[in-house]
């Protein structure tokens, strides 16, 4: 299980390494090209289909103001040939958790879903979280 875990990991490295490299053909690699793609972007509507969220990366690329992307803290979670990652995002000073999910394809794994939102600047610190009080 661990191997499979670096896969999924390094695989949701390779995705964070392109968004910073503002490399659209690296991305393009990494999104699934066989099965059902979204995109949630923090404050925009839902993105659906492999072609509006590579399109969407490209007018972000575009942008000579958009912010540095980091990640940091990724927990791989594996369901078959499904998997998410959640981490936690540094996008131009703020910080945001992101979950992204893969699927297998073609033995390697490729990205269906990204979606990324605002979230408590302790968040890499969730020892004591209630789950009662969640939702």
């Amino acid at each position: 299980m661990a191997a499979a875990d670096d896969d999924l990991l390094e695989a949701n490295a390779s995705f964070y390494r392109a968004f910073a490299a503002r490399d659209l053909p690296a991305l393009g690699v990494l999104w699934s090209s066989s099965a059902s793609v979204a995109c949630v972007h923090p404050g925009w509507a839902p993105l659906y289909g492999r072609a509006r969220v590579l399109r969407s990366f490209r007018d972000i690329f575009a942008n000579p103001r958009a912010p540095k992307v980091s990640f940091s803290s990724p927990t791989a979670h594996l369901m078959g040939d499904t998997a998410f990652v959640v981490c936690l995002e540094e996008v131009g000073g703020a910080r945001l958790v992101a979950t992204n999910v893969f699927t297998r394809e073609d033995g390697s794994w490729r990205m269906v879903h990204h979606q990324a939102g605002p979230c408590s600047t302790d968040a890499d610190s969730n020892d004591d979280a209630d789950p009662s009080a969640l939702n």
